[in-house]
């Protein structure tokens, strides 16, 4: 699998964790304990992400 996949993979997922995570808020609230789990799913996606980055620099 090329690195480049695996990037726009990454970015798709982040994307759609972040589309999960807003209607999720809007369901139950920025607080409610689903949306917290959510919110820590795509903090570990934007993690990866970065280090990515980092590395590619």
């Amino acid at each position: 699998m090329s690195t480049i996949y695996c990037i726009n993979s990454l970015l798709k997922n982040i994307e759609l964790k972040q589309m999960d995570m807003y209607f999720k808020a809007n369901q139950f609230g920025f607080t409610h304990p689903i949306v917290v789990a959510c919110s820590k799913e795509l903090d570990a996606l934007l993690n990866c992400y970065q280090g990515i980055q980092t590395r590619g620099e």
